[in-house]
């Protein structure tokens, strides 16, 4: 919708700059989107189709994945209100530093270049229009079906086995594996700074490995802290759901390696920062969180509200791929579809992705029968 219905000149007008008025919105903005990661990153590629800088575009998706409102009620279920302040506080915390890092260390070459090619990606469109026309026209609802379909042809190899190495991790991976890479049997040989700058390191590359992004990684966290992982790794785990493989792959789609790489060390390097920075402040206020709480049955199917949104979306998600298809048929000349439609379906990444349905198809089965 953004990228059907939001003319460039208007959203330049307040994204445009990297200054503390346009993050101060897009930090705004990002907390009142999707907490979904992947939403995330095809939200903020909108918007640096829009003519947002790159910048806020990255403070958008800190602010979408970490200062929205049903990740913090689900912190304050499973972790208690001491992490559901710190990743309030951490949150802006975050998206201040990444933004100055990225001020000092900004590759003026390779975001041009990006930016070049999320717009040669993109269909041509006509900019200067009446979105108040368009949003009430067939034809835009149409352009918002194709978007969607294009997003989804772009990531939905990464999403399928992103999210099924993260459920076998889940199940699989004892608790004591986690025990000894945050060094916890070392607590009692080691200073508390040393294994608390080792777990705010190790985080963000325990969260890369699970391949969990979003609200997915909270369940972990609560295994992790009820194991006695230190604040700073629980918080960096926590904040790392930008850095998992899937959707670091979905950025090289979307603005390169070279660019999809420095996001992430500007990720990276932040969330360290980020984390023992929240262990300092919250070690002097003495609030630093002591809980026991112990991870729910969580990997259960259920009939739950869940259950009935997801067959709500289903059917939102069938009517915009009705849209798309009716786009099409307008279009006398698609280029882009049959682009879209001859690309490498015989990728060993397309391979592996097909591979992982059977394997949950056949998990299902067994669930069914059992």
């Amino acid at each position: 919708m953004i990228q059907a219905f939001v003319p460039k000149s208007r959203l330049t007008k307040y994204m445009g700059e990297p200054n503390i008025k346009s993050i101060s919105l897009s930090t705004i903005f990002g907390s009142a989107s999707s907490s979904c990661s992947f939403a995330a990153l095809a939200a903020a590629r909108a918007l640096v189709l829009k003519g947002a800088h790159f910048i806020t575009a990255v403070a958008f998706m800190f602010a979408s994945t970490n200062l929205v409102i049903e990740l913090g009620i689900l912190i304050f279920i499973f972790l208690g209100w001491q992490f559901l302040a710190a990743e309030i506080v951490g949150g802006l915390v975050l998206i201040t530093i990444s933004s100055i890092l990225m001020k000092i260390f900004y590759p003026e070459e390779w975001l041009k270049a990006a930016r070049k090619k999320v717009e040669q990606d993109s269909i041509d469109e006509n900019e200067d229009f009446d979105w108040k026309k368009r949003i009430k026209s067939k034809a835009g609802w149409r352009l918002v079906g194709k978007n969607f379909v294009s997003e989804w042809k772009m990531v939905w190899e990464e999403i399928l086995i992103g999210f099924t190495i993260a459920g076998f991790v889940a199940v699989l991976v004892p608790k004591q594996v986690w025990s000894s890479i945050f060094l916890i049997n070392l607590s009692d040989s080691l200073p508390s700074w040393l294994i608390a700058l080792e777990n705010a390191l190790v985080g963000p590359l325990v969260a890369a490995m699970t391949f969990i992004g979003s609200m997915g990684n909270i369940p972990l966290a609560t295994v992790l802290y009820s194991n006695g992982i230190f604040f700073t790794g629980i918080m960096a785990f926590i904040y790392s759901d930008l850095m998992v493989p899937p959707l670091v792959a979905v950025n090289v789609k979307y603005y390169g390696k070279k660019v999809a790489l420095y996001i992430a060390g500007i990720m990276y390097i932040s969330i360290i920062i980020t984390a023992l920075l929240l262990n300092m402040i919250f070690g002097v206020l003495d609030i630093l969180p002591q809980s026991s709480k112990q991870i729910a049955e969580l990997t259960q199917f259920k009939i739950d509200y869940t259950f009935w949104m997801n067959l709500l979306f289903i059917g939102i998600a069938g009517w915009l791929m009705n849209l798309n298809r009716k786009f099409h048929q307008h279009k006398k000349n698609d280029k882009e579809m049959n682009h879209d439609m001859n690309g490498n379906t015989t990728s060993i990444k397309r391979k592996i992705a097909y591979l992982f349905i059977l394997i949950l198809i056949g998990g299902l089965v067994s669930y069914i029968m059992t």
